[in-house]
């Protein structure tokens, strides 16, 4: 074999590395590219303590999509919630929107419960019904100081 066959094949194999690499970084990651198999909702809630960046989204205990960003509207005072929600799931214009911990003191996530209306969300549309999470110290505060 000549000098330049040897050097030619160790490139082809280098490359195909960089692209598995590559490959397996977006994966592992959860990266998206040019969009994904996702759509977009928001939803408002009066308090989204505990609840992050990448939580999970779930139906009847299935994972059908994560939050992706949590902001305050600066108009109305309250939480927003932008969740990623896969594609082929359909929503119905009654869907409530609870964020339940996952365990006695897990993670925060957020139900959805499917509603009965006809009329489905359309991506970038927001839900309307919701629960906020349960502030355990609030709780016991209350009870501690008679609030109960």
């Amino acid at each position: 074999m000549s000098q330049r066959t040897v050097e030619i094949t160790v490139g082809i194999f280098v490359l195909i590395g960089i692209a598995c690499v590559g490959y397996l970084t977006i994966k592992l990651g959860k990266m998206e590219i040019i969009g994904g198999n996702y759509y977009l909702l928001s939803a408002r809630f009066q308090s989204v303590s505990g609840l992050k960046n990448g939580s999970q989204v779930e139906m009847a205990g299935v994972q059908i999509g994560n939050v992706d960003r949590i902001y305050l509207d600066p108009v109305r005072q309250v939480a927003v919630v932008d969740m990623n929600i896969r594609k082929g799931i359909e929503l119905s214009e009654d869907v409530i929107a609870s964020i339940k911990t996952s365990g006695l003191i897990g993670d925060k996530y957020v139900k959805l419960t499917p509603g009965i209306a006809e009329d489905m969300l359309q991506p970038g549309e927001m839900i309307t019904q919701t629960e906020s999470a349960i502030d355990i110290e609030e709780l016991i505060s209350k009870y501690v100081f008679g609030g109960i």
